[in-house]
């Protein structure tokens, strides 16, 4: 279990941040004490409930010379000791390092992959699925760039993402998705795999990434889309260069002005998770293996229409209600996913 004095430090620290929030000062320091406050309060909360059953067991076992209380405190002592593992348990998560990204909101870019317009039709199934999920959650869903194709497939998409703890779900999402499926354009019947691969990103802040005005190219560029009224007559679209990394970032709105801020937008939390990417790679010679690893090569789920199932392969997870999966219900493979990885962070730990 965990080192009494390290619960003791944790709690005289929250009392700490408790008075001096209570003093007040300046907005800037109210804001960093409130931030550790919010970040300390559920480890505070188990720490009480472990310490809760701990003083439990103790009085009841002391209670156990009395003849006249012994069958009292057996009963007593029965219930605490069940509950005590699963006390320890959560304590022990709560104590887990937070990945300081986890609060934030995310970017989130869907591309087909393998399989055509098929895979941009199923790219723009996987927009909707993620659209129809923020809105179960009440998070904000805003498409920032969306190039869409004749038959109605994207060839990209970027959205924003906001709310509370969005990436802490979404960062699960980051991979190659599969579909197997007859496609609408397929006469004979015949079953195709495509895939599309999503990629999810932190939001970045100002403070995460400073680009130097020398380090990056800005171009625009005729709008293109799928004909009609999609064509867009003038040099509205944005192409913004990072000359350092060789990432590119386009948008293609109406607006000049608003794609130079989705662009920038997009570019700072590509930079931000590249260089969270590489923290991590320093971290974890294996880090390919972990279930949250953001690798946006590996496979991790198959979307099986004929046989109405989807299988996220990282945790050998089937669910054979793929409808609801597509309208957006995704709590339990996500939910299993959080599972994996805090059991994966726990026995590491323990370790450790």
């Amino acid at each position: 279990m965990v080192p009494a004095e390290r619960l003791q430090q944790i709690a005289e620290r929250f009392q700490y941040l408790e008075a001096r929030m209570a003093e007040g000062g300046g907005k800037a320091d109210f804001a960093a004490l409130s931030r550790e406050y919010s970040e300390l309060k559920p480890v505070v909360e188990q720490i009480a409930a472990w310490r809760r059953i701990t003083a439990g067991i103790a009085e009841a076992e002391a209670m156990l010379a009395d003849p006249e209380m012994k069958a009292l405190a057996e009963e007593e002592l029965a219930v605490l000791r069940a509950r005590l593992p699963e006390a320890e348990k959560a304590l022990r998560l709560a104590l887990l390092p937070k990945d300081a990204a986890d609060q934030r909101s995310a970017i989130l870019e869907i591309r087909p992959g393998t399989g055509g317009e098929e895979a941009a039709l199923f790219a723009a199934d996987l927009l909707r699925m993620y659209q129809r999920h923020a809105e179960n959650r009440g998070w904000r869903f805003e498409v920032l760039s969306h190039n869409v194709t004749e038959l109605g497939g994207i060839r990209e998409a970027v959205a924003h993402v906001k709310g509370e703890g969005v990436f802490a779900r979404l960062k699960f999402e980051s991979g190659v998705h599969r579909v197997q499926r007859v496609p609408s354009t397929e006469s004979g019947g015949r079953i195709h795999t495509s895939a599309a691969t999503v990629a999810v990103l932190p939001e970045a802040e100002d403070v995460d990434v400073r680009i130097a005005p020398e380090d990056i190219r800005i171009d625009t560029m005729r709008a293109s889309g799928a004909g009609g009224q999609h064509v867009n007559t003038t040099d509205s679209a944005v192409r913004i260069t990072h000359i350092p990394t060789g990432i590119v970032v386009t948008s293609s709105e109406k607006s000049q002005h608003r794609n130079r801020e989705i662009a920038m937008n997009v570019l700072k939390a590509r930079l931000f998770d590249l260089e969270r990417q590489r923290a991590a790679d320093a971290r974890s010679a294996d880090r390919r293996s972990q279930v949250g690893s953001g690798d946006r090569s590996e496979r991790i789920r198959t979307y099986n229409f004929p046989q109405g199932r989807v299988t996220d392969h990282r945790i050998n997870l089937t669910l054979y209600r793929l409808d609801s999966v597509m309208e957006g219900d995704l709590d339990e493979l996500i939910d299993a996913l959080v599972a994996d990885e805090q059991a994966r962070r726990l026995a590491e730990m323990e370790e450790g």
